[in-house]
């Protein structure tokens, strides 16, 4: 009872933090809330006893991709800065992307025969699973490993990309010019 209490209050603290990630306009504010989702997640991990990939969770993404984006949002001034407001269009885009993708979900979970594995499981130590990754065989996790580096690497680049400022050009582009002239008589 304990166990199923704390599940729902740990997935209502996901779902507030996630729905702040995604609508707040003060870009640090997004990058912290997303991080509470990322602890969330690991503590969650950590109630269905899966010690590992809860310690992954808190490493990799809490501890890297998201310090990571807070790193380059400090680094480059934009910590105090208003993210600009998304057009209707693209709100209704998302939403109907968002949506698109929670039916394909339920359409998939609905659709699967969850059946019990015909074998035993492996046991789930640390020196299996980091034999496991270290190989590039047919059970190995070498090539999942480095794309995980890959994506370290990408949000980095993200994070920059987004936090950088607009430089002057960028900012007159939007804004119509106005060039004073120097033959054309004022009319009065």
């Amino acid at each position: 009872m304990i166990d199923q209490i704390t599940f729902y209050v740990i997935a209502a603290i996901m779902l507030v933090f996630s729905v702040m990630t995604v609508t707040t306009r003060k870009i640090l504010r997004a990058a912290v809330s997303m991080l509470f989702v990322l602890v969330a997640t690991a503590i969650l991990f950590y109630i269905l006893k899966y010690g590992f990939l809860a310690a992954v969770q808190l490493t990799v993404y809490a501890g890297g991709v998201v310090v990571l984006i807070i790193f380059s949002i400090v680094l480059t001034h934009q910590s105090g800065q208003k993210m600009s407001k998304q057009s209707i269009w693209q709100v209704i885009a998302a939403g109907t992307i968002a949506l698109i993708g929670l039916a394909l979900t339920i359409f998939t979970i609905s659709e699967y025969l969850f059946q019990p594995a015909s074998e035993p499981a492996i046991e789930s130590s640390v020196r299996n699973i980091g034999l496991q990754l270290l190989d590039y065989n047919h059970f190995g996790y070498a090539f999942p490993f480095e794309v995980v580096s890959i994506l370290l690497l990408a949000a980095l680049v993200g994070s920059i990309v987004i936090a950088v400022k607009p430089s002057k050009e960028e900012k007159t582009i939007d804004e119509p010019t106005v060039r004073p002239t120097t033959n054309n008589p004022v009319k009065q």
